[in-house]
Formats: structure tokens, sequence, C-alpha cells
């Protein structure tokens, strides 16, 4: 249900973030169902509030990538649960999502994070979601440096899902966001996808980027990946 390892269950329950109810001679560790279904239905949220906050707070440490070595493991560890669970192609597709958009925070707050550094990324797989944050400068002051012009957030949103903006040949080969576009609008996959005050949502068939209005400010980036259609 919770998609990782006995070890780190065992982590978890010795700092305290989801405790276990020990039983038997032996001390075996058993877990109340509806407090890991709690836990599940919180890892959004919890990331959320991460992100919005006004103050960077380190995550805690099952969420937390202060680095790519880091993310790139984590990252390893997911596209093995997946396997586990469903297609091998949709799961390299979930894991190719998510590394662009973590590799993307990555890229462009090098030596430029506001405060706290790295990503924060969970999934669940009972919700069939993954999720990516980050605390960075946000796509607007990224893409300014290329686009002085841009106006909103909302702009360098569409902008950045749409368009080359640079002759870097990793952008001419097509990664980065684009490339998330791409496999989002190809396969039964859902983005959720905010910096700042913009947000855009992006399906399968999608051909138009239409970005809102959020009703929140997110410094850096947030993203949700939704795979339910493979329950």
């Amino acid at each position: 249900m919770l998609g990782v390892s006995i070890d780190t269950l065992r982590r978890w329950d010795n700092a305290g973030r989801i405790r276990s109810v020990r039983s038997g001679p032996a001390g075996h560790r058993y877990y109340i169902r509806s407090d890991i279904e709690l836990f599940l239905q919180d890892e959004v949220a919890l990331a959320r509030q991460w992100a919005e906050s006004q103050k960077g707070i380190i995550p805690a440490t099952g969420q937390y990538c202060q680095t790519r070595d880091v993310f790139q493991a984590r990252l390893e560890s997911l596209q093995s649960n997946l396997s586990r669970h469903f297609p091998v192609g949709i799961t390299s597709l979930i894991t190719a999502v998510c590394g662009e958009i973590g590799n993307n925070s990555f890229d462009h707050n090098l030596g430029n994070w506001p405060d706290v550094p790295g990503i924060y990324f969970s999934h669940s797989l009972k919700d069939r979601k993954v999720v990516v944050a980050d605390r960075g400068q946000g796509i607007w002051t990224t893409l300014k440096r290329v686009r002085p012009k841009l106006k909103s957030s909302s702009e360098a949103l569409k902008m950045a899902f749409t368009e080359i903006v640079s002759g870097r040949q990793p952008e001419v080969r097509g990664n980065g966001l684009k490339f998330v576009r791409e496999v989002i609008i190809h396969n039964p996959l859902i983005l959720k996808f905010q910096t700042g005050d913009a947000m855009l949502l992006l399906k399968q068939g999608d051909t138009d980027i239409i970005v809102d209005c959020a009703d929140n400010f997110i410094q850096g980036c947030f993203a949700i990946i939704e795979f339910g259609k493979y329950i």
C-alpha cells in the first residue's frame, strides 16, 4: 500500500512518522489500516503545504531529495515499485515524466535556491499519484532571463510547455516540459502543474494548453502526476 521497503517502515516507525503496534513474543510490527489510509491521503496535502509555506522547512527524509543524486536513486525506487503493479510501458512513462519535472527543478535553480534546495518527491500507489514540488524561483523568474518581456506566471507556464526557448541541445532534442506534454497527451495520464499563481491541467488528447489562475501562490513549482486509469 505504501510502496516502500520493510527497512523504510522500520525507520518511519522509529522516527514516529507512522507508528506500529508490537505483538507476540517476537515483537512483530503491525499497522492499523486506518492509520495507513490516512497517511496515504495526506501525501499530496503535505507536499502542497510545504510548497506554499512562507518559511522554508526541510521536509521529512522520506520525501526530501536535496541533490540530484538522491532524486535519481528515489526515481529508480519508484520505477521498481511501479513495475510490480503495472506494465513496463506505463511504468517507464510515469518515471520519465517525473524525471523530467524533477531534473527541470535542479537545472533551473542550481545555485539560486531561495531557501530550501532540492525537491519534495513522494508517491501513493493506493491513490495512483506522484507528487513533485520545489521551492525554487518559479518558471516566470527562470524564463525572464531569456524572455524579459514575459508579464506573468501564466505566460511563462504556457511557454514552458509549448515553446523551445533556447538553442541548448537538450531543448532541441525535445526534453523538458515539452517532452512531458507529449507524453501526457498521448497516454491516459493526468498532470496538474502550478507555478506562482498559474496552474494548468493536462490530460490525454488535450491539444491546447489552458492556463488558469490559482487561488493560492506557490513560490516554485508543484506537480501531481495521476495514473488512476491503470487501477
